[in-house]
């Protein structure tokens, strides 16, 4: 899965002609940067000394500049008021390759904007700057209008960003889910509040663990509660699927009879600030690439552990996420060689999934085009490909003293780095029997220049109800030819 993603991330998420459609509440992000050197004398706070000041795209607009981000053409549709903040946000969105065309001023709003002041890398204070108040009919009406003639454009997606300031009614967003659905175009929303009837029919809602418990009426500590209350709102608000954000604790995919979970990635958490922001942007990026919805929710963990990483609002981009993704592949790799023990855990969780353990075996010194293609053959027979390695006393004994060329610990690395493997363990007898009968593999995959007869191990995977394969060659390509032509 690792390389494909990679590939996704490298080539851009979208098609030529495929873009996101953006619909919530807009809102200007003001920060003050300063130092904290003393405390005031008139009153028992600190004194921050400013040092630089900036603006950005918030709430659904950060939405829209993480899709940019990762190279996505996105479309936002919200309210502005008329005002210098609106001035601001109309700029900054504009800055971002965003299309604003569906940005409306509203009657007798201001632009909802929040100043933070940020002392060191500790937010001090924050000031919020907005009206409570409904919006006009007008004003909806408008919203609606613009949102109709968006959606007749096809998007690809649409997300729907509600931080309930009153854009996102359940009329409004009943009428987008409706006839996005009726136009095939999936509907992501990240939902606010307690009662999310009003988002009943959407493709899928990416709620937090505080936002999910409170929804379900369950403790947030409680995990295998939140879990099942998650499956059964999922179930009762028709939705396709639920991507409950869990903070430390990852990410968990929610669908019909099924859930999967993915562990955090976030080395450092300076700010939470906007990370539900870029996990339901990654996971629409993903879903309009064709991924399936757990790689989409793979990349969007990953992105989300990239920004909590900063200070303040920031956005995911496509070079970082790919920065990402390579590192995660290498830590993977050397991951796959494992002794025996963490092996047989692996082994138990892959049974636990249903998946069908194929082993092999062999010395795998120089590897060459022959022992990949083999490979790629082996991991075929099934769904995880074990590699039993002979160590570098056991090839001694089968091969003479000249052999190995290649140290253990580096053929075992070689062979982790290739895709068709799924793990890679030592063992230092003559003969992997000892290493088959603690894997008890459901296929013993081994080269067709052996008869079944002769396959180590063979009798005793066919006595639990495996099975021997035997895989063809490459003609003409081995170790000893290539020793051979290097001495020569």
């Amino acid at each position: 899965m690792q390389h494909h993603l990679i590939e996704v991330v490298k080539s851009g998420f979208a098609a030529k002609d495929a873009w996101a459609l953006v619909i919530g509440d807009l809102m200007l992000d003001r920060y003050l940067w300063g130092e904290v050197e003393r405390i005031s004398p008139e009153a028992p706070v600190p004194v921050v000394l400013l040092k630089n000041e900036t603006e950005c795209a918030g709430g659904a607009a950060n939405v829209a500049a993480n899709l940019a981000g990762l190279d996505i053409a996105t479309r936002l549709i919200g309210f502005i008021g008329d005002d210098d903040n609106g001035v601001r946000l109309q700029r900054a969105i504009g800055d971002l390759g965003v299309n604003a065309d569906g940005l409306l001023r509203a009657e007798r709003h201001p632009t909802i904007a929040k100043t933070r002041i940020i002392g060191g890398h500790q937010q001090m204070m924050r000031l919020d700057q907005e009206d409570r108040a409904q919006y006009s009919e007008a004003d909806m009406q408008n919203l609606l209008a613009a949102t109709h003639r968006q959606l007749s454009e096809r998007p690809a997606v649409v997300v729907l960003s509600d931080y309930a300031k009153g854009v996102l009614t359940p009329r409004l967003c009943q009428a987008v889910i409706t006839e996005a659905r009726a136009l095939g175009i999936p509907v992501l929303v990240d939902p606010k509040g307690r009662d999310y009837s009003k988002y009943r029919g959407a493709t899928a809602l990416t709620p937090n663990k505080r936002e999910a418990a409170d929804a379900c009426g369950v403790s947030i500590h409680d995990n295998e509660a939140l879990l099942t209350a998650a499956a059964t709102m999922r179930e009762n608000l028709q939705l396709d699927f639920l991507a409950l954000t869990r903070g430390e604790e990852g990410v968990s995919l929610i669908e019909h009879n099924h859930s999967l979970h993915i562990p955090a990635t976030a080395k450092q958490v300076f700010d939470v600030s906007g990370a539900g922001d870029t996990v339901i942007s990654t996971l629409a990026a993903g879903l309009v690439a064709g991924l399936e919805r757990k790689e989409a929710l793979h990349l969007a963990n990953l992105a989300a552990g990239v920004v909590v990483g900063k200070v303040g609002t920031a956005p995911i981009k496509l070079a970082e996420l790919l920065h990402e993704l390579t590192l995660e592949d290498s830590t993977q790799q050397a991951d796959k060689v494992c002794d025996l023990n963490t092996l047989l855990l692996r082994v138990a969780g892959w049974r636990a999934a249903g998946q069908r353990i194929v082993f092999t075996n062999g010395c795998f010194d120089l590897l060459h085009a022959g022992h990949v293609t083999y490979l790629e053959g082996a991991s075929k027979l099934g769904n995880r490909l074990i590699v039993g390695l002979n160590t570098d006393r056991s090839v001694s004994a089968l091969k003479g003293p000249t052999r190995p060329v290649i140290h253990e610990a580096d053929r075992a690395r070689v062979m982790a780095a290739l895709e068709s493997v799924d793990a890679v363990v030592l063992f230092d007898e003559d003969t992997p029997l000892n290493l088959i009968r603690a894997i008890k593999p459901d296929v013993l995959a081994k080269g067709s220049d052996y008869t079944e007869d002769q396959v180590v191990g063979g009798e005793d995977v066919k006595s639990w109800g495996g099975r021997v394969a035997l895989v063809d060659l490459v003609p003409g390509r081995s170790t000893t030819k290539i020793i051979g032509k290097l001495a020569g």
